[in-house]
């Protein structure tokens, strides 16, 4: 009788604790006048950097939390500092930014939403971060162990996160009509940006390789809160990119001339398959095209995936396999009816020797798309091919 008033009395206490601490929270919360959630398949890094600039130029005291390649937190002068995990990424990380950011007074808090699981992002949304502005990049095949295995599914777990009686931003197309729905069920206008009004100058104007829509996207929320269209652009092109953003590494010898993008990030088949055809469509009839498959042995589901596309849906020379498991993505690539004679298997021994190999394969104009993954080596591997590409620029 006893035990059983001590747990009556214990868990009384800790609903009453638990009840307390979600009021304290929300009055937090509430002390940040515009919350941005940014959720999506692709891109929600860049946005998220995208807006916080253009945020900063119009004045805004903000906070921009990423947690894409690699965790930061960005104050209202752009500095960065890399938020340090003892263990796995756990969504309660959002309580701490929040109550950071109601202690810093800001104006604005932007937060790169980190939950999968469909439960979680609601209360991610619902629960913690209650946004002002809501934000979802696009819609696309990924995480499907997680959020699938259909495109609608993956659609439902994403406006989970649509915001009540507030604002949604988003360049997603194909699903635009479900997320309008979504958004009418809670009160909340919606906002699409395709990318239509941002010229090819503008997009010039980053040093990196920035896509309209994001640019697009990030422009609309910063123009809804009053800033001016030149000054957030300019911050925009100023701004530091994520880790994972697409960029361009030209590496030259005396007889070969290698073009190397860093597409590690978009590790979804659809996105990938944008990006080739993107940097394909003009390429000269003699260059040899190679696909740089990095692999991780927890995302085989994406391995085959993506060796699925690569074999059914691109026109390439070479497929190089580098990362983790590639004795099984080089037998996927063979089931996939990819010949042996353009499989590159190098594997994970260092970033160097992974460069050497797969210059010493290039032929004497090569364009090389690095895809699958950015963790096992994927990051090193870019920077390596970053690094000698610069040593190119000082010895010119």
């Amino acid at each position: 009788m006893l035990s059983l008033t001590i747990i009556i009395i214990v868990s009384v206490g800790l609903i009453v604790f638990g009840a307390i601490e979600y009021s304290n929270h929300q009055q937090q919360v509430n002390t940040i006048p515009i919350r941005i959630h940014i959720n999506g398949t692709r891109g929600k890094s860049s946005v998220s950097r995208l807006i916080g600039a253009g945020l900063r130029a119009g004045g805004y005291k903000t906070i921009t939390k990423v947690t894409g390649t690699f965790p930061r937190l960005i104050t209202s002068e752009g500095l960065e500092s890399p938020i340090h995990r003892k263990e796995k990424a756990n969504i309660l990380e959002q309580l701490k930014i929040i109550r950071f950011s109601a202690r810093q007074k800001v104006d604005v808090l932007i937060l790169e939403c980190m939950a999968l699981k469909p439960q979680y992002q609601k209360i991610c949304e619902h629960q913690m971060v209650r946004a002002t502005h809501g934000v979802i990049t696009n819609i696309r095949l990924d995480h499907l162990d997680v959020m699938g295995p259909t495109l609608d599914d993956v659609a439902k777990a994403l406006c989970g996160t649509i915001p009540k009686k507030a604002q949604l931003f988003t360049s997603e197309d194909r699903c635009f009509d479900y997320v309008q729905k979504i958004a009418r069920k809670r009160k909340t206008g919606v906002h699409q940006s395709l990318g239509f009004k941002i010229t090819d100058d503008e997009v010039k104007g980053f040093d990196y390789i920035e896509h309209k829509a994001n640019i697009d996207l990030a422009m609309d929320v910063c123009l809804s809160l009053g800033v001016d269209r030149a000054k957030a652009l300019a911050e925009m092109q100023k701004t530091r990119p994520d880790e994972g953003a697409l960029t361009q590494s030209f590496i030259k010898t005396e007889r070969k001339r290698v073009t190397f993008y860093n597409g590690f990030a978009a590790n979804d088949p659809e996105s990938t398959l944008m990006i080739w055809e993107s940097i394909t469509r003009n390429l000269n009839q003699d260059e040899q095209k190679t696909i740089l498959l990095n692999t991780r042995k927890d995302r085989q589901d994406r391995a085959r995936q993506l060796i699925e596309m690569v074999a059914h849906r691109m026109d390439f020379d070479v497929v190089a396999l580098i990362g983790e498991s590639v004795d099984l993505v080089e037998d996927l690539a063979l089931r996939n009816g990819i010949s042996r004679k353009k499989i590159l298997k190098i594997g994970r021994p260092s970033s160097e020797k992974q460069f050497a190999h797969i210059v010493k394969a290039s032929k004497s104009s090569a364009t090389v798309l690095g895809i699958g993954n950015m963790g096992a080596g994927g990051a090193e591997l870019a920077q390596c091919f970053e690094h000698h590409a610069n040593k190119l620029k000082e010895a010119v």
